[in-house]
């Protein structure tokens, strides 16, 4: 094992700031982290561990309120940089959902387990008040491939902010 990340999960719904946990190590004892959609990013470096080869377990809070992230899904990276020749390496990636873009004010989610004969309109009608929102179910909800098909079973995160 070299690094890895155990929080987020992959596609979890993150506020601000996104909390970053798991276990790595890096020469001498430093990792570094970026956090970003590709159009800004937020990134710095921590101590893991006593040294070189010592795996530590690493928790960060990651403010990202000064960033201009233009999309919902970002990607979290913790990395080393190569003392060798200052290349990135054992970089584990993990993708987010960053739900205050979706919901002001995000605070959590909550889970509805699709039922036979609900729509994402009827869903959002029930957690918001309003069918048109159903823009932030399917955000929030990337393994919605077709917002037109949603499946008995199915538990979908709705994004909640402070009323």
């Amino acid at each position: 094992m070299t690094n890895r990340i155990d929080q987020p999960r992959e596609f979890d719904l993150v506020g601000d700031p996104v909390r970053v946990a798991g276990v790595g190590t890096g020469f001498e004892a430093v990792l570094n982290y970026r956090v970003g959609d590709g159009h800004d990013e937020v990134g710095g470096h921590f101590e893991v561990g006593g040294g070189t080869g010592e795996h530590g377990q690493f928790q960060l809070q990651v403010d990202l309120g000064g960033a201009a992230l233009a999309r919902d899904q970002i990607l979290i990276q913790v990395f080393e940089t190569s003392a060798k020749d200052g290349s990135e390496i054992n970089r584990v990636t993990v993708p987010a959902v960053y739900a205050p873009r979706i919901v002001p004010d995000y605070v959590g989610y909550r889970e509805h387990e699709v039922e036979r004969g609900d729509t994402l309109s009827a869903i959002a009608r029930t957690h918001y008040g309003d069918a048109a929102l159903h823009t932030r179910i399917v955000r929030a909800n990337p393994q919605l491939t077709d917002p037109d098909v949603i499946i008995p079973g199915q538990v979908l995160r709705i994004p909640v902010g402070r009323a």
